[in-house]
């Protein structure tokens, strides 16, 4: 995530009005756009396995699942994301065509560049959501998923899945394989 050039502060509604007609995908943090860079085989890969497994799952329980071009709206901080996966079963973000206010689950496929952030500021920010139940962290250079949960005191715990072991996503009742997440994965080797 590169700050764009040539950009002074936008207001969230400059912001969502000039992202509509936008070639390239930008985030917003408090006034600022960052250009998203494009994705890996892998990252693509991970990203689709997933949003199959979960859209069959969440068929007809009136949550949804958003991929990759929806954003994260939080408001208490004047940010709008675009997480690679999104799940929201709160009826209040019907009412949104451009983002979604209220998720339970939030997946980010890391990369080399985002990783650092995606582990620390995003996902400090993304505490802000009230709804926000499970952040789920997967990497692209080894079967290991780690899943943030929040627990009943608000307190986020840690679940890493490895290897041979079910991912577990309790926001949306659902678990599958590790191999179901990394299938048709090729490896680099280093």
């Amino acid at each position: 995530m590169t700050l764009s050039q040539y950009h002074p502060y936008l207001s969230p509604e400059q912001y969502l009005e000039t992202e509509k007609s936008s070639p390239i995908k930008h985030e917003y943090i408090q006034g600022q756009i960052y250009a998203m860079s494009g994705a890996s085989d892998v990252h693509v890969t991970i990203t689709a396995n997933l949003v199959t497994l979960l859209r069959n799952h969440i068929r007809g329980t009136g949550c949804r699942v958003y991929v990759a071009d929806m954003k994260a709206r939080i408001e208490t901080l004047n940010i709008f994301y675009y997480p690679d996966i999104m799940v929201t079963c709160d009826q209040r973000d019907t009412k949104f065509e451009y983002f979604k206010r209220y998720p339970s689950l939030i997946i980010e496929v890391l990369s080399p560049s985002t990783e650092a952030f995606d582990r620390g500021d995003k996902f400090s920010d993304y505490q802000e959501l009230e709804t926000l139940q499970e952040y789920v962290l997967i990497s692209q250079t080894r079967q290991r998923v780690d899943c943030f949960r929040r627990n009943s005191e608000g307190r986020w715990v840690l679940y890493s899945y490895r290897r041979n072991q079910d991912l577990e996503l309790t926001s949306v009742n659902f678990s599958c394989s590790l191999a179901e997440v990394y299938e048709d994965v090729l490896f680099s080797e280093i």
